[in-house]
């Protein structure tokens, strides 16, 4: 057994999460649709490559 966490389309949206196990399979409600899983993902990376340039421009202004 793995501990994990669930998070829904939306709730994904705006977080930075280094490592994903994506369940694509059709919800209860019907109601996932690729476009949904696109956005909530590509948003996800767009947020890990801000952090990378914040990050590096952390370590030029300390050096």
């Amino acid at each position: 057994m793995t501990a994990a966490y669930v998070f829904t389309n939306y709730h994904v949206q705006g977080q930075t999460i280094p490592t994903v196990i994506v369940d694509l399979m059709r919800v209860p409600t019907g109601k996932l649709t690729m476009t949904a899983m696109n956005v909530a993902l590509s948003r996800n990376v767009v947020l890990m490559d801000e952090d990378d340039r914040l990050e590096m421009l952390n370590e030029n202004t300390k050096a």
